[in-house]
């Protein structure tokens, strides 16, 4: 058994929508990024590639790279499974925290589920998110941006 920890964070941004957990969010401000800023995506790509032993997201898809400028973070996460298989390691659990004063995700969390088990290969009940506020503190609490830890175990 192996295990990973991932984080993430980015700061809103306008001109760009919001997309988190590869769910489209109604709010006015996008995550400042490269890719689409799904800061849930990145902290779980980090948190499988750590109990990998494969660095992190930015050594596997830099930002300096244009083919990433853009990219659907769904893309990454679904070749980072497969580099994961390639391995012979599967996704036994993946546990997920989003820190964000606003905007709610309490009603999104459900279809993040769907679609992040669905491109991970795995049955919803391996996968838990949850979000909390840190009740106005810090650049989250003053609405400045959203962060995000994850924690996955792999088995060999």
């Amino acid at each position: 058994m192996r295990i990973g920890h991932g984080y993430d964070a980015h700061r809103f941004c306008e001109g760009k929508k919001l997309r988190m957990g590869g769910v489209d969010i109604d709010y006015p401000l996008g995550l400042l990024a490269h890719s689409d800023g799904d800061v849930v995506i990145h902290a779980m790509i980090d948190a499988l590639l750590g109990a990998a032993g494969e660095g992190d997201i930015g050594k596997l898809y830099p930002d300096t790279e244009k083919a990433y400028a853009g990219i659907d973070s769904r893309i990454l996460l679904r070749d980072t499974v497969k580099r994961l298989a390639e391995k012979h390691l599967l996704i036994d659990y993946m546990d997920v925290t989003i820190i964000a004063q606003k905007p709610k995700m309490a009603p999104h969390i459900e279809k993040m589920k769907a679609v992040l088990a669905e491109d991970m290969g795995i049955s919803r009940e391996r996968l838990n998110i949850k979000a909390t506020t840190e009740e106005k503190m810090g650049f989250t609490g003053r609405e400045e941006g959203v962060r995000t830890h994850a924690v996955c175990l792999l088995l060999e």
